[in-house]
């Protein structure tokens, strides 16, 4: 069965499908210059991917190795990255709404999440998603955490769209999230305030 998560929108305080980007004054350095894309955010509390840092050391053959799934020469393009620190041995599969098998989470009309082996074969073999990123962990925040942060300026928010994701150069994803709210880095504070 393909579940699908009735994606609400900002307006409803609720960040499905949008990314996170942190603020440059972020103090958690698992999360400095994170660029985090919300699988999931409601009343219950909120689920996410960091999208641009890699694991370093480790790559998807690596990992195929370990499950024992062959793998072929296009394996060595897939970077395995630094989903979260929550359940660091788990891996997801944030990738392209073109591929949905059973198990996939289908976060808005562009972007799924699945977290099974029968995908990790499915990429192995170049019959996969078009686009995906593979992740070992997650960020994960309780029921009002993240809203908690958000008013204290932790976090901005951008919307989402593949290249955003899914583009593999993960140095840029920062000022390209940066860019899309059309803020300079330099010119924020890390200190919140109120009118």
């Amino acid at each position: 069965m393909v579940e699908t998560f009735a994606s609400v929108g900002e307006a409803d305080g609720y960040l499905t499908g949008k990314c996170l980007v942190a603020m440059p004054g972020m103090s958690d350095p698992r999360f400095v210059r994170a660029v985090i894309y919300i699988c999931a955010h409601t009343e219950e509390g909120a689920m996410g991917l960091v999208v641009n840092r890699a694991i370093p050391d480790f790559s998807f053959c690596d990992l195929l190795e370990q499950l024992n799934i062959p793998a072929t020469p296009s394996c060595q393009q897939i970077q395995v990255q630094f989903g979260g620190p929550v359940e660091s041995q788990r891996g997801f599969v944030l990738h392209s709404s073109d591929y949905i098998h059973e198990g996939t989470l289908v976060v808005d009309r562009a972007v799924a999440l699945t977290a099974t082996l029968e995908v990790l074969r499915d990429m192995a073999i170049g019959t996969g998603p078009t686009r995906s990123l593979m992740a070992l962990g997650y960020a994960g925040w309780s029921p009002g955490q993240l809203d908690d942060e958000l008013r204290r300026n932790v976090w901005l928010t951008v919307d989402a769209d593949p290249e955003l994701v899914f583009t593999p150069d993960l140095d840029a994803k920062y000022g390209l999230a940066m860019a899309r709210i059309g803020i300079d880095p330099a010119l924020l504070s890390s200190e919140g305030g109120h009118a």
